[in-house]
């Protein structure tokens, strides 16, 4: 039998073992290419970071405050004494009492706390209150004065006391009582009490002769209170068929992420002149600074 010989020499298979080389060396080269005309449109020529163009989440600045003043010790006794002079009348005993004032019930004393004080006198009765709110923003692109300051202007809007006007102010209010804003800011006074203000500035002009005190307007912004601050004044009679008269000031203000009330209210005890606009409000005010000085404003 004749024997076929094959040629397994060098030509079968270094010719494909050549051949492959060459093709996979194409391909790194186009995958190569690939890679660096990626790089060239996109504008890096290092490893692309996963997070870039994401951003990075900041959260909203604390409040100041993490705590409340403790309010039944807040406001001294002989200014208790001033505030309702009933409460020299009083037995030592009962006077004593009556000057620790009344906590108010609360569930979160680091959040909301208050006190009252109430003393009666043979012709009137007074009390007078405190409310501390510490307000705390869940939302973290959202601060707590900036939470507060929201908190606050609804409280303002519900007293009847317009915002500041657009474009009268911006910022977040330094202390100026603009809610809101860094610039001065004044509320328009009902016409009723503009009126009245305009007749005794002409009377005082015309005659020189003394004028009585005038009534200070019920509701406005107050300046240089906290961050933010209004009063609000409503005279009002305690019942149908009653002939006295109650008397209701308060002095709302915001100091960073807190928020104080102040409640003074008079009632006559018989049929007579509502009691003294100037003198309640002037307190209530004398009270809300000295407020804002302990809380470190």
């Amino acid at each position: 039998m004749r024997r076929r010989a094959y040629a397994t020499g060098t030509t079968g298979i270094s010719g494909i073992t050549g051949r492959t080389a060459a093709a996979v060396g194409g391909l790194t080269a186009l995958a190569a290419l690939a890679t660096g005309c990626t790089g060239e449109g996109t504008g890096t020529t290092g490893p692309v970071n996963s997070k870039a163009g994401t951003g990075t989440a900041v959260s909203a600045a604390p409040g100041k405050y993490r705590n409340l003043l403790e309010p039944c010790g807040s406001v001294g006794r002989s200014t208790l004494k001033d505030l309702l002079p009933g409460l020299t009348e009083l037995p030592d005993e009962q006077q004593g009492k009556a000057l620790r004032g009344t906590p108010m019930s609360t569930y979160d004393t680091d959040r909301k706390v208050g006190c009252s004080w109430e003393a009666k006198a043979p012709d009137s009765s007074r009390t007078f209150s405190l409310d501390f709110e510490r307000v705390v923003s869940y939302a973290s692109a959202v601060s707590d004065d900036d939470r507060a300051q929201k908190v606050f202007e609804g409280k303002q809007l519900a007293a009847g006391v317009a915002l500041a006007e657009p474009g009268t102010s911006e910022g977040t209010g330094t202390g100026t009582g603009a809610p809101g804003g860094t610039g001065p800011q004044t509320a328009s006074p009902p016409a009723a009490a503009t009126a009245t203000a305009s007749t005794s500035a002409s009377a005082s002009t015309g005659t020189g002769g003394e004028q009585e005190a005038e009534e200070p307007p019920g509701r406005r912004i107050l300046d240089d209170l906290g961050d933010a601050a209004f009063l609000d004044d409503v005279t009002s009679t305690p019942g149908a068929g009653s002939t006295a008269q109650r008397r209701t000031v308060s002095v709302v203000f915001r100091t960073s992420n807190v928020i104080v009330t102040v409640v003074y209210v008079e009632q006559s005890g018989v049929a007579a002149e509502p009691p003294d606009g100037k003198e309640l409000q002037d307190k209530a005010q004398s009270v809300a600074r000295s407020l804002v000085r302990k809380f470190g404003s």
